[in-house]
């Protein structure tokens, strides 16, 4: 299924799932088998939707054959198109227009304990005043951790974490973690088509344009434990561009972003 042949959901139309979880993926093969069940053994009224960047691997492929046996997951296929940050804004635009109330995010590589999800949803589930946008999976509030980074590793997301929320007056205190979940009432109030990044810095972002709603976002601790199977996409380059676009940010940041509406999704 290409991104564009996803059609929007009929007005009226009941659906059976709330919680949505996207994952984008490239070449994580040998995860998803892992990660995918375990999700569904955890919250079995969850839909999970792959966004698989034309992966060599296999990756979309098993995704499709995993489809035939479980409707529960969906994949978009993506070709000549790469980002994290675009990934997910696909994500976020198809999970709207099937109108889930919750969107969550985790990464592919089984460095996102799916057993962390259930309280994090249960944050938002227990805030019938809706006073958060969505919940952070966190590394650095109390009871949070990280397992198997060299200490230069540790150095650098502390640092970038404190500069990000420094710059961008951010809240939270881990502004660099994709996994979260969001409420989707939150996600509509932000003009999607207004997000700028492609890359990682849309984490960074998109906290950014909630806050100026304004909504905040909730934190629950969780354990990181490091990929391993697989190669890490993050690249010093990749790392250093996404700073960039955090300093471009901060530099709007006297302009007030756009609110959601029609164009969101």
């Amino acid at each position: 299924m290409s991104e564009t042949s996803i059609p929007p959901k009929e007005p009226g139309r009941p659906t059976d799932q709330t919680f949505l979880v996207v994952i984008a993926t490239l070449n994580e093969r040998e995860n998803l088998p892992i990660l995918v069940p375990r999700i569904f053994e955890l919250i079995p009224a969850a839909k999970i939707l792959v966004i698989d960047d034309d992966s060599p691997d296999g990756t979309g492929q098993w995704c499709d054959d995993f489809k035939k046996r479980d409707d529960r997951l969906e994949v978009i296929h993506r070709v000549g198109e790469r980002g994290l940050g675009s990934a997910a804004l696909a994500g976020f635009r198809w999970g709207l227009r099937q109108s889930f109330d919750f969107i969550a995010t985790m990464d592919a590589d089984l460095s996102h304990d799916p057993a962390a999800l259930s309280p994090m949803l249960a944050m938002l589930e227990n805030d019938p005043d809706a006073r958060w946008g969505g919940v952070i999976g966190s590394r650095y509030v109390e009871g949070g951790a990280i397992q198997g980074w060299p200490w230069y590793r540790h150095l650098a997301s502390r640092t970038v974490n404190t500069y990000v929320r420094w710059f961008l007056r951010l809240k939270t205190y881990d502004n660099t973690s994709g996994y979260r979940v969001y409420r989707s009432s939150a996600l509509r109030q932000v003009d999607l088509s207004e997000i700028n990044s492609t890359g990682y810095a849309y984490l960074e972002e998109i906290l950014w344009r909630l806050q100026s709603v304004p909504l905040q976002m909730a934190e629950s601790p969780i354990v990181f434990v490091d990929r391993t199977q697989g190669r890490s996409k993050v690249r010093l380059s990749v790392a250093v561009h996404s700073l960039f676009q955090v300093v471009g940010m901060s530099i709007r940041n006297l302009r007030k972003p756009k609110r959601g509406g029609t164009d969101a999704v």
